[in-house]
């Protein structure tokens, strides 16, 4: 299986650098994880909305371009559906069982995801109703797969 995880934005923090890195060489074994970053937008201070729609519309294009038309595509949102550990595990095998090898899960910048992007997701999956840090996310979505596959082996480290 192939996961990608799409994201606006560079990670800036070496810790969170590290943290990715590890995560990758972890799922190695079960997966191949490839972190793609498009860039981001500036966003002003006080940014108008129609501003705020602008700038998430031009990150859209960016991530669209990304996303092949084979790729089953995850947003992560606010709103999304929130699923524990092992249903989010039971999702991922049901996924590969389907045949489904290319997932990307996407995740927007600071203002969000624009709605072409979510209306292009086949799964809208939110991990809490607290906002986290866009770099920080991408660690624990990197931490959710391995946490998923070790589910999906049998391996005790969701205990």
């Amino acid at each position: 299986m192939n996961i990608t995880i799409l994201a606006v934005g560079k990670v800036k923090e070496s810790f969170y650098r590290e943290a990715l890195s590890e995560y990758q060489k972890r799922l190695s074994r079960y997966c191949r994880l490839e972190i793609v970053e498009v860039v981001d937008e500036s966003v002003p201070e006080k940014a108008s909305p129609a501003e705020e729609e602008l700038i998430k519309e031009r990150e859209a294009k960016r991530i669209l371009k990304r996303l092949r038309e084979n790729s089953f595509v995850i947003t992560l949102e606010i709103t999304g559906k929130k699923l524990d550990s092992e249903k989010f595990a039971k999702k991922l095998e049901d996924l590969a069982l389907a045949g489904k090898s290319q997932l990307v899960f996407v995740i927007g910048g600071s203002l969000g995801l624009h709605a072409s992007v979510s209306a292009r997701a086949d799964l809208k999956l939110s991990f809490s109703d607290l906002t986290f840090p866009h770099q920080l996310m991408r660690v624990i979505l990197a931490e959710q797969i391995y946490r998923a596959f070790r589910i999906i082996s049998g391996s005790p480290y969701h205990k």
